[in-house]
């Protein structure tokens, strides 16, 4: 009699079929780096869901894969998305399949595992304690590229994974890329004052100008987290939210519902950084509070003010990191005007297949050129950060 397979994945189509306890259990990355994840927490994903940002009509249709034991115990989940388009993922496919289409291929449906609207990056293969972690992420590998080949998909895509969880799925035949964004690191520092010595001289003093001239005409920053988020705060910063996303991208992926439904369910887990004038709240930065870093993930405002936006979104999170001893903050995608207020370029990771032979090949020669560049450019922009040692090595190879 043959032996049992060791994992079974099947797919379920609502988070809410999935018990909370049991998916949280599995999305807490596991081992000495552990670190709580605000955007693979059930109740986030939930939120997306049950407000409709995610479901029909959107493009995302969940499709989130359960992985269980020979015993029938969960061993693992990947939140999964079936997708018709390639918005909202901030690792940019199109030309993928722009070209495919003129190829006369079908590029859509593909399947995305992520965090939806989220570049950032986090645990994407989430292993039950008490399981094999590798066995398990290998089988939820394994399963992504069989529900490719099942449903007809012609890729499959892990945005913002880990590094580790992209070495796993090179093993697995999964093309690596590789991205950039900025981020800003706690060097243990006492107040933002500590962190600003760290600078030259002549970043330090043009923020400290662009602090004061924020702030000037009588503003006021707040920040709001816990019990002290009201639907009112809500109904300011949706208003905010909207104005930069049909600015951006003109249909904000995100409704009024999702805001409430995330303040109600994770109130802890939120920093809402509010900018007052005369009383009357003009602009505001959404934040994500996890367990070694601060994210930054919405910001808009309905007046436009002078140096507001570094102030509330770069500025105002750096305070919040050091006043909660967070090691980072994440300010989301792209930005090389971070560079300026102290954040750092940083590798991100993500991984694909292809179902088609000669896309993959075509692929794979892409990302091999693109991964050289990423890396190329990283390297030039460490050498432009502010601070002082970086100055320092910069005129010594000068």
């Amino acid at each position: 009699m043959s032996e049992r397979p060791p994992f079974r994945a099947r797919l379920v189509e609502r988070i809410s079929d999935i018990d909370p306890e049991v998916w949280q259990a599995c999305a807490q990355p596991q081992g000495a780096d552990a670190s709580y994840n605000p955007f693979v927490d059930h109740r986030f994903l939930k939120a997306l869901e049950d407000s409709g940002a995610v479901g029909p009509g959107t493009g995302w249709t969940p499709a989130h894969l359960a992985l269980e034991d020979a015993s029938g115990a969960a061993a693992g989940f990947a939140p999964c998305y079936l997708k018709s388009h390639s918005q909202g993922e901030y690792v940019f496919d199109h030309a993928f399949a722009d070209a495919y289409e003129r190829a006369g291929g079908r590029y859509y449906p593909k399947l995305q595992v992520a965090a939806p609207f989220t570049p950032a990056t986090g645990p994407r293969l989430l292993a039950a304690p008490g399981q094999d972690r590798q066995a398990a992420q290998t089988a939820l590998a394994a399963a992504l590229r069989g529900l490719m080949r099942q449903i007809g998909a012609s890729s499959a895509h892990v945005t913002f994974a880990t590094e580790a969880e992209q070495a796993l799925l090179v093993q697995q035949g999964f093309l690596a890329r590789t991205d950039q964004q900025f981020h800003w690191r706690n060097e243990g520092y006492g107040s933002y004052d500590d962190f600003l010595a760290d600078l030259s001289s002549r970043k330090r003093k043009q923020l400290k100008r662009e602090r004061r001239e924020a702030l000037a005409d009588g503003i006021v920053i707040r920040h709001l987290t816990g019990a002290d988020l009201t639907e009112a705060h809500w109904d300011a910063f949706f208003a905010f939210y909207l104005d930069t996303g049909s600015r951006k991208w003109g249909r904000p992926y995100l409704n009024r519902r999702f805001f409430s439904l995330i303040g109600e369910a994770m109130p802890e887990r939120i920093l809402l950084v509010i900018a007052e004038h005369g009383g009357r709240p003009i602009a505001g930065a959404l934040n994500f509070i996890g367990g070694d870093a601060l994210y930054g993930r919405y910001w808009g405002a309905i007046e436009d003010r002078p140096f507001l936006h570094f102030e509330v979104c770069y500025h105002q999170a750096i305070d919040a990191a050091i006043a909660r001893g967070l090691p980072r903050v994440e300010a989301g995608a792209q930005g090389e005007h971070k560079l300026a207020r102290g954040y750092r370029p940083v590798t991100t990771y993500s991984a694909h297949a292809f179902a088609d032979p000669e896309l993959a090949r075509a692929v794979k020669t892409y990302l091999a050129r693109e991964r050289r560049y990423v890396s190329e450019v990283q390297d030039a922009l460490e050498a432009a950060t502010p601070f002082r040692r970086a100055e320092a090595a910069a005129e010594e190879g000068a």
